[in-house]
């Protein structure tokens, strides 16, 4: 395989699951504005989400100080952003447009025909209260394509690229999720087990999808403790962590056997998932949850850049 067709797979799967999270702080940031006590926080939800998202500095640029509807349609429709909803899915079918012949027909139409779907969304007129139905409508597109590639790709190196994608930017996703409500959204440290706090873990937990895995895998109510492992550490779920790396690992690993030789981006994950699966969760918060995932955020930006050395 070329070096730049598995370049531009590995990009289709980033661009894509960047997508969904985009939509996902977007209904983390509505759901938790719906509080009367929301904005009491390190800072305002909507600050928040911009802060995580990387996308603070470009809209301070373009409007100034923080307003809702004005960071909506920045972080969905506006293409000036590189990290919008449409910037991303823009990006991703220009990766398959690329690659056409290295994707099955159902994973180019599933690409292609939400894109045009999402052409003819930024025509209509924006208004706040549609903000669910568009990142409702962003997550089933992205799953969508993500059930095209399992059920009709053929499974080579080009598989795996598409895969590492997936799970590269979805470890950076969880971890930057989880950071907003632990470090930017608590209010005080008196809030810890109040019903704001009780809330916003529950707000999290549907906004990645997990509330009831959560519930099935804990019961009972979602404690800083228990939400913590379970996306970070519980294998089981798979928007954790270590799920997460340890997917990459496999992906790596048949590479591997297919190239005949060992890169250093598969070095980097297996260590990064062997020092994480070590580790246990009263151990996390006693260096500092916050800490914690901008350590492995900066490990997951470290590992794309070693993708590019080692593949690209």
């Amino acid at each position: 395989m070329l070096s730049r067709t598995a370049q531009n797979l590995f990009w289709i799967s980033r661009y894509m699951e960047r997508a969904e999270l985009t939509a996902r702080l977007l209904e983390v940031g509505y759901r938790i504005a719906l509080m009367p006590s929301a904005g009491t926080g390190y800072q305002n939800e909507w600050s928040s989400i911009l802060s995580v998202s990387g996308a603070d500095i470009g809209y301070k640029k373009k409007y100034g100080p923080p307003k809702q509807e004005h960071i909506e349609h920045y972080l969905f429709h506006d293409l000036d952003n590189p990290n919008s909803v449409a910037s991303c899915v823009s990006k991703a079918r220009e990766n398959s447009r690329a690659v056409r012949t290295a994707l099955t027909t159902q994973v180019w139409d599933a690409m292609n025909t939400g894109y045009q779907e999402l052409k003819q969304l930024a025509k209509e007129r924006y208004n706040t209260a549609n903000l669910p139905a568009l990142c409702d409508w962003t997550k089933s597109r992205v799953s969508l394509i993500r059930g095209a590639i399992e059920s009709t790709q053929l499974q080579d190196e080009g598989y795996d690229f598409l895969n590492l994608g997936y799970f590269i930017e979805r470890a950076d996703n969880t971890a930057r999720l989880l950071d907003i409500k632990y470090y930017v959204l608590l209010p005080t440290p008196a809030a810890v087990g109040s019903e704001v706090d009780h809330y916003q873990w529950s707000t999290l937990l549907r906004a990645m999808s997990a509330y009831r895995a959560f519930r099935w895998a804990y019961g009972g109510l979602q404690t800083p403790h228990k939400v913590a492992h379970f996306l970070i550490l519980n294998v089981a779920c798979p928007r954790s962590l270590l799920h997460c790396l340890d997917r990459a690992t496999r992906h790596f690993d048949r590479l591997e056997h297919m190239l005949q030789r060992q890169s250093e981006a598969q070095q980097m994950v297996a260590k990064l998932k062997n020092n994480t699966g070590a580790m246990e969760v009263d151990e996390i918060f006693q260096q500092g949850l916050h800490e914690f995932l901008t350590h492995f955020v900066a490990e997951i930006a470290a590992i794309g850049e070693s993708m590019r050395a080692s593949y690209f």
